[in-house]
């Protein structure tokens, strides 16, 4: 009968655990900034709203995020 063990899968586990918490504290901020806000606003806009306040979608992600992005 062959046993299987699940020891290096845990030491997986164990190894990779703090990079994922980083990885979820870093996205929580990002998701808690004032600019994901003003993108959240943006994307309940239409094209027709923008049009009408007589910008576009791009330049309006080029004003949020400033120099911060390239495109």
């Amino acid at each position: 009968m062959a046993q299987t063990t699940t020891a290096p899968s845990r030491l997986l586990a164990l190894a990779v655990a703090p990079f994922a918490m980083i990885g979820r504290g870093l996205i929580a901020m990002a998701e808690a900034g004032p600019r994901m806000k003003q993108v959240q606003q943006l994307n309940e806009m239409s094209d027709e709203d923008l049009e009408a306040l007589g910008t576009s979608r791009p330049e309006m992600v080029r004003k949020i995020f400033g120099g911060a992005i390239y495109m």
